[in-house]
């Protein structure tokens, strides 16, 4: 660290003058509207959100007319879940919360948030199907988005929580590393 020394009337103190000429140029204009936006943690999830209905639904999708009228959609619905989940949590985990450390018991907790949203899931999937009788794909279209808006707060609140006054250690949008609480 390089430090440099002020003297004042009232003695002297030392300074870190590291962060401040070492540091790159501030970002401005868009790009740092654009990078303070992605640093809200709602925002950020929002985002994963769609790459992960995106990647989930297509999942479903292609298993649901690859081997549907083989396979039960429901058993279909399961093995997209596992799929997707495992995919969500690398995401969600990296990008949207960014914690460290817990590896098993994060994605325990991950998963059984999502297990509630699958024991939502296959009754009304099966609802919308059997006695609406609407197309499979649709239905699940639409189950989709309305169980992705519990998610967060599911998530934020209990899979990756941190015991208060625990510090975590995250990567700012440079790339450098911050302690924090």
């Amino acid at each position: 660290m390089k430090f440099a020394q002020n003297t004042t009337a009232g003695g002297s103190q030392m300074r870190n003058v590291a962060a401040v000429s070492d540091a790159p140029g501030p970002i401005v204009g868009p790009r740092r509207r654009l990078l303070a936006k992605l640093d809200h943690q709602v925002v950020r999830f929002a985002i994963i959100g769609v790459v992960n209905s995106i990647f989930g639904f297509g999942v479903f999708a292609g298993l649901q007319i690859g081997i549907g009228s083989h396979v039960h959609y429901l058993l279909v619905l399961v093995i997209a879940h596992v799929v997707g989940v495992l995919e969500a949590y690398v995401l969600q985990r990296q990008f949207v919360f960014r914690v460290r450390g817990r590896w098993w018991r994060d994605l325990a907790r991950f998963w059984s948030v999502y297990l509630v949203a699958l024991a939502i899931n296959a009754p009304a999937l099966s609802l919308l199907v059997e006695v609406v009788h609407m197309a499979v794909l649709p239905a699940q279209a639409i189950i989709m988005v309305l169980t992705a808006m519990g998610t967060f707060f599911a998530h934020r609140s209990f899979s990756f929580r941190r015991p208060r006054g625990t510090i975590a250690v995250t990567r700012s949008p440079d790339n450098r590393f911050s302690l924090g609480r």
